[in-house]
């Protein structure tokens, strides 16, 4: 398992973020990187349940507490055109109630080439908390949930919406973390990966002619 500490490179950790805690089962590589492009791109979500149990087990310490997980939400076309959110089918075998209390109301452009703080700026506005829930936040402590991390700016994105709504405490468990060198300005925003040709339907591909759209 991997923790806060070394999920960041060094200039990121000199950065308060705005999710308390966070941690990963694993390294994005190798078979765990064969693993979840089976289960986000190929549609076998049969591997959520052994895939939860990792997280179960490397986030035991991020799970202790919580009121309840907050799968990271798709934006609505990319959830029609894939069919299910990954970071749901994940969130529903942690044995912690689960909450759709985000939304994802805006459609990104591609993240690819740009900065840490660009790839802020673009997805300032794309969450807003549902207004289904919105009588649920305060004073609650909550895990966002999502397959991949890279560089948690989607998280803290989501983490701050939350805070917002006024949300006690947010921290954040993925399955796997993509290492990043300090100069790697190619990898894309968490778990969307725009370069992956097993992911024709992201709508962060610079390709797709919704990318950037809000559509």
């Amino acid at each position: 398992m991997i923790s806060t500490a070394l999920e960041r490179c060094p200039r990121c950790r000199r950065t308060p973020g705005v999710v308390d805690a966070a941690r990963s089962a694993g390294r994005y590589e190798g078979s765990l990187r064969e693993i979840i492009h089976a289960f986000k791109y190929e549609g076998r979500r049969g591997l959520a349940v052994p895939l939860a149990a990792m997280m179960r087990t490397a986030g035991a310490p991020i799970l202790a507490g919580a009121d309840a997980v907050v799968p990271v939400p798709l934006h609505p076309w990319r959830r029609m055109r894939r069919g299910f959110n990954q970071a749901h089918d994940l969130a529903r075998y942690l044995r912690v109630p689960v909450a759709s209390a985000l939304w994802r109301v805006q459609a990104t452009v591609p993240q690819t080439g740009l900065t840490s703080a660009a790839r802020r700026r673009n997805l300032r506005h794309a969450f807003r908390v549902n207004p289904l829930a919105s009588g649920t936040i305060a004073n609650r402590t909550f895990v966002l949930v999502d397959d991949v991390r890279t560089t948690g700016a989607t998280l803290e994105a989501c983490a701050a919406t939350l805070k917002a709504a006024g949300a006690k405490e947010v921290r954040a468990l993925t399955v796997a973390v993509r290492m990043r060198r300090l100069n790697d300005s190619n990898d894309p925003n968490d778990s969307n990966d725009p370069n992956d040709p097993n992911d024709p339907n992201d709508p962060n591909d610079p390709n797709d002619p919704r990318a950037g759209t809000g559509a």
